[in-house]
């Protein structure tokens, strides 16, 4: 592959039970509701809108409103996680020495650049990507390819060139819906969830797995 493109929650950092409390708060807590932590895991995918329409229903928040509460729960949880914020265990070596063998490398996230900035900012690691694309940057959330195929084309390299790492099968359709191979981090979801998908090369715990070490040679 002559280029990766990263998910950034659950796939580069172990953060998703983070996001499920905050949102799990946020609707329950401040909205009202009354939803268990099954209802709300399946539900986080795309952008913080999309999740509280489908929650909640449509017409339910203004835009204005859906703004401000997708920020409400976005500092929640980064209050939470903070202590807790680390690259999965092998990625930090992973990305220095894709860098070094000058491997371009791009997020592609559904995450708004509030969250990717925390990220990228706390942990010293911006220098090694080339492209970000974020939820502000698309109109259609993954599984749509938009989110993908925006990366590829700012790393300037072709669709089928990428490999892309994530850990959610809306994530992996995307990929899929892009020409793209995968690799599935199992930190949110287990292999048997991404049956459908037949794009994915491998399963890994973290990126000290030996196959994604040998993806940059021996």
């Amino acid at each position: 592959m002559r280029a990766f493109i990263f998910d950034l929650n659950g796939t580069m950092i172990n953060d998703m039970d983070y996001h499920t409390r905050g949102w799990l708060y946020l609707l329950n807590n401040i909205l009202g509701g009354n939803f268990t932590w099954d209802e709300v895991k399946p539900q986080m995918y795309g952008k913080n809108q999309e999740v509280l329409v489908r929650m909640f229903g449509a017409g339910k928040f203004t835009d204005e409103e859906m703004e401000r509460l997708s920020l409400e729960k976005e500092k929640r949880y980064q209050e939470e996680f903070l202590p807790n914020l680390a690259l999965l265990p092998g990625l930090a070596e992973f990305l220095e020495r894709a860098y070094q063998q000058g491997i371009p490398m791009a997020i592609g996230s559904a995450a708004i650049p509030f969250n990717i900035d925390f990220v990228l900012d706390n942990l010293n690691i911006r220098h090694y990507f080339k492209a970000i694309v974020s939820a502000d940057d698309v109109i259609f959330s993954k599984p749509n390819p938009e989110t993908f195929l925006k990366a590829a084309i700012l790393l300037n390299v072709e669709p089928t060139d990428c490999l892309v790492f994530e850990d959610v099968p809306k994530g992996v359709e995307a990929a899929q819906n892009s020409g793209m191979n995968a690799i599935v981090l199992t930190t949110t979801h287990q292999a048997d969830e991404f049956k459908e998908m037949q794009n994915v090369l491998h399963f890994a715990n973290d990126f000290d797995d030996e196959f994604v070490r040998n993806l940059l040679g021996k």
